[in-house]
């Protein structure tokens, strides 16, 4: 009876190409097809992995499931943020360890996303995604509006994707092509990091991995693209002409991209199964739902009732802890 009040059904709606579908994966056996996205999330006081993080993605692990971990600083001078986890230093390598244990232990797929090539060999990880997104490091190579390098690397776009591929290439050289992934955000204008031809960035690298994985002989794990109406401040309702272009830019990627394809931005279970349904994804990475509902898979299959986040009130502490903390010191 409360099950029904409350709207569950406590059956499993698993149908095909459904999200909790199993999907192989490179080398890795997914039992159902939703992700934890990346997300900062401040809590590595020092730069250093610790129980909080445990304790995070430990609640979000499920057998067979995946999970990016939040980005990595892979040197001292790599953060834009305060009190994200680092991997730099044996200390912290250490501290990973303990954390992945605990997330394998529960038999979950984990990758650490690194912003941009560090050491990640001996952690422990089951693979890294290079994030080549929302305005950071990689995202100023590729992006036309903020690079302005009159060398090898700006100008046309086969000079703006060239330190993306070189940082793919020196990771897969380190730990296999297998083992790699990449994140990136043609249509995301995240620091002002805007292009003026996304569908024609994508592309182009979307064409530079495809030729690499064709040289290589072997595939990347994944290309992690990001929906374009996601924002940092939650997602943009667009209208219908701009959401239906947003979609196409979307679905073109996966076309051309040679490889399993996951999409991540303001997806909800309805999104995310039409995604998979349709092809546009094979995967689909979500954020803040995870962040709410830690057992978000569980809920997902069974059509539970979501807690929903309260993203907009979570933007407004977080300026005010900032602010404070400006103030105080």
């Amino acid at each position: 009876m409360i099950a029904a009040r409350m709207g569950m059904n406590m059956g499993i709606k698993c149908m095909k190409d459904d999200l909790c579908t199993p999907y192989q994966l490179g080398n890795f056996n997914l039992s159902h097809r939703i992700v934890l996205a990346p997300m900062t999330r401040c809590r590595a006081i020092d730069e250093m992995p610790n129980e909080a993080l445990e304790k995070y993605y430990n609640q979000r692990s499920t057998s067979g499931g995946l999970l990016i971990t939040e980005g990595t600083l892979i040197s001292q001078t790599a953060g834009g943020f305060a009190h994200c986890p680092g991997i730099y230093t044996e200390q912290q390598v250490e501290a990973w360890k303990k954390i992945v244990d605990s997330v394998r232990n529960k038999g979950a797929i984990f990758f650490s996303q690194l912003w941009h090539v560090g050491r990640v060999s001996n952690q422990g990880f089951n693979g890294v995604e290079i994030h080549g997104a929302h305005g950071y490091l990689i995202d100023q190579f590729l992006k036309d509006a903020i690079n302005d390098r009159t060398d090898e690397y700006g100008g046309p776009l086969e000079n703006r994707i060239r330190f993306l591929m070189q940082v793919v290439q020196a990771v897969v050289e380190a730990i296999g092509a297998e083992k790699v992934a990449v994140r990136i955000s043609p249509a995301i204008d995240h620091f002002d990091a805007l292009d003026s031809n996304p569908l024609a960035l994508g592309l182009a690298v979307v064409n530079g991995l495809n030729k690499l994985q064709s040289d290589l002989g072997s595939k990347l794990t994944y290309l992690h693209v990001t929906q374009p109406r996601f924002t940092a401040q939650g997602v943009v309702d667009k209208p219908a002409e701009e959401a239906e272009a947003d979609a196409q830019l979307l679905r073109k990627l996966r076309d051309a991209y040679e490889g399993s394809f996951v999409s991540s931005g303001g997806y909800t279970k309805d999104l995310g199964m039409e995604a998979v349904a349709q092809g546009d994804a094979d995967l689909v990475a979500f954020g803040r739902l995870f962040i709410s509902n830690p057992d978000l898979v569980h809920r997902l299959k069974i059509d539970a009732p979501l807690r929903i986040s309260m993203i907009g009130l979570h933007f407004i502490l977080m300026i005010l802890f900032w602010g404070i903390l400006i103030i105080l010191f």
